[in-house]
């Protein structure tokens, strides 16, 4: 194979960040017609197309998704010969891209990531948002990984797959009380102010039911669909929480809340979903391979 001429690949980057080849030609100072030739040449270079032209726009294709990360590596990699030079020498790092659904505990996310953080040849980025918003980010190879909570439908032309990663009861937990209060569940649920899922959530389905098999009509004060705010609800004694003791773990840990016991038949199941890759991002089978080995997430913990 010929040498990578490099003012293909600035060309192709330049296209990359841009989205559009008009704006990238703006970047560079020459016309679309230019940038176009250049881009064409290194895919005849490497045989595979780079791009996927989407309506104006274009999106990376796997190979492209590829050739993005080695680019961004090889033009990091001059900045890091003027800092060796300097004295400010860098590690060399991959890049890992993680989408997790805005809802999704943040306990959660870090525990998953904890194999790779802090560590001088990782680099990671996290995007929140829906699982439409997400899904599309996977299929155009701008993310890796999509955590969640909640499966997609599948069909015949669905090229990702599921992964479990944990399951974990879910509980009551609230503020401690005072001594000599019942804490039996039927008698909270009947009795204290709670936050709950909202509707959508398939939790709340399963609560509902429970306490319908119990014969409890529960006093709900907010229904909330992220994590983040049902902890600081809990946190703030708004009302005690149906959620899956990760979301408070740094609570639990602390002695300001406690879980009053496990509901029977409730769980949260956490889900990794990664795309078929012919060019797998080796953090992403690190990050899986390490989750492989932990049987359950902790209840009760260092966050």
């Amino acid at each position: 194979m010929a040498a990578l001429n490099f003012h293909h690949l600035r060309y192709f980057l330049a296209v990359a960040q841009a989205g559009t080849l008009t704006k990238a030609a703006e970047r560079l100072n020459v016309s679309p017609s230019a940038v176009s030739v250049q881009v064409q040449a290194l895919e005849a270079q490497l045989g595979h197309d780079l791009f996927d032209r989407q309506g104006r726009g274009l999106v990376l294709t796997e190979a492209g998704r590829l050739v993005l990360e080695r680019a961004e590596a090889i033009f990091d990699a001059g900045h890091e010969l003027v800092s060796a030079v300097k004295g400010l020498d860098t590690a060399k790092r991959t890049t890992v891209r993680i989408g997790a659904m805005a809802t999704l505990s943040r306990n959660f996310q870090v525990t998953f990531l904890q194999p790779v953080v802090g560590r001088a040849d990782a680099r990671i980025v996290i995007r929140s948002g829906s699982m439409r918003e997400l899904l599309h980010l996977l299929d155009a190879h701008h993310i890796d990984i999509l955590l969640t909570n909640t499966l997609p439908p599948r069909d015949e032309t669905t090229a990702w797959t599921p992964h479990i990663l944990a399951d974990q009861p879910i509980s009551l937990v609230g503020r401690p009380l005072g001594r000599g209060k019942r804490t039996g569940v039927k008698h909270l649920l009947e009795t204290v102010p709670l936050i709950v899922p909202t509707i959508e959530n398939h939790i709340r389905g399963e609560f509902d039911a429970f306490a319908e098999r119990l014969g409890v009509t529960p006093l709900i004060a907010a229904e909330v669909d992220d994590m983040a705010m049902v902890r600081l609800l809990a946190r703030e004694g708004l009302g005690m929480a149906v959620a899956p003791p990760i979301v408070v773990r740094d609570e639990l840990a602390a002695g300001d809340l406690r879980e009053f016991g496990p509901l029977p038949g409730l769980k949260e199941t956490f889900y990794a979903i990664t795309p078929a890759r012919r060019f797998p991002n080796p953090l992403v089978k690190e990050l899986m391979n390490a989750q492989g080995r932990k049987k359950t997430l902790p209840r009760e913990g260092a966050r």
